[in-house]
């Protein structure tokens, strides 16, 4: 089996030799952006969208990209093409480049460094799915967008990687992130949605919540679906007591989410709507309008 070949500053490279420099702002600050990408059945899912919100992250970091989105997109591409990509995940990373032990980065003397990683990713066994995930609620607060945006996927994670290693640690899949007012944001990696009497409810983006690709193609289809579904702030109550609850995000799709803090939602499996939801998913992430050909 030939090795795993990434994209590097304008090559491809064996992964053994894909490397930065250990003065790279992304390592020593987690100063770049990056986005996760899925292709399903030969097409790279909703990648214009994945493009777009790339760009824009960029732009809010003053990161000044070296391609434009016309040549990005090949690369995302071409990195499943010469991995063999049909069924896959890719990640998109992008930093500012090595700049010395410095904070601040000077303008001239360096460049970002972008590279894409074409693999396959599982991020939960087939039969989570029908059983739900176990979260807790962090004690870590969701980053105000008055600090640093959580619309902006940067490489700085660590508010979410505490608040992953708080919930393994007593035993969940996932934690809960409340914003500073007590109300749902997300989870560590994941969209929230929640379902009350046929009402499908998700936190607003204002909130401190990443506007995700998953989220918004779950919006798409819910309304095609003629279901009732809203961008509303909700409580740890309002979710504890709803009838079904799931996540989203690229790497999960659409997974049930079962208990909350040792407590059961509704009746402790993944729920119709649910599951019918994830079905209308995958089904819509095979359709040729929604991925660009690889």
């Amino acid at each position: 089996m030939s090795e795993q070949v990434v994209y590097l500053d304008g090559e491809f490279v064996p992964l053994s030799e894909a490397k930065i420099s250990v003065l790279d702002h992304g390592v020593l600050y987690g100063d770049g952006i990056f986005e996760g990408i899925r292709a399903y059945g030969g097409r790279v899912f909703r990648l214009e969208d994945h493009m777009n919100r790339f760009f824009s992250a960029a732009k809010a970091l003053n990161l000044k990209l070296t391609l434009d989105k016309a040549a990005i997109t090949e690369v995302v591409l071409e990195s499943c093409r010469r991995n063999n990509i049909v069924d896959g995940y890719v990640r998109l990373v992008c930093t500012r480049g090595a700049d010395g032990l410095g904070l601040y980065p000077k303008p001239t003397g360096h460049a970002p460094r972008l590279f894409c990683i074409a693999g396959q990713v599982a991020l939960y066994p087939e039969e989570a799915y029908a059983r739900g995930l176990k979260v807790i609620t962090s004690s870590y607060r969701r980053n105000k967008a008055t600090i640093v945006d959580p619309q902006i996927k940067s490489l700085n994670y660590l508010n979410n990687i505490l608040a992953s290693i708080e919930a393994h640690r007593y035993g969940a899949d996932e934690a809960l992130m409340l914003n500073e007012d007590g109300i749902i944001t997300e989870c560590t990696g994941d969209n929230v949605f929640m379902i009350k009497d046929g009402v499908i409810s998700t936190p607003p983006v204002w909130l401190g919540t990443l506007d995700g690709i998953t989220r918004q193609s779950v919006i798409k289809i819910a309304r095609k679906l003629g279901l009732d579904i809203r961008e509303v702030p909700f409580t740890h109550y309002n979710l504890l007591n709803s009838d079904e609850a799931f996540l989203t995000g690229t790497a999960a799709e659409i997974i049930a989410l079962t208990e909350l803090d040792g407590q059961k939602i509704g009746n402790g499996v993944a729920g119709e709507l649910t599951m019918r939801l994830l079905a209308a998913f995958r089904e819509f992430t095979r359709q040729a309008e929604n991925g660009a050909k690889i």
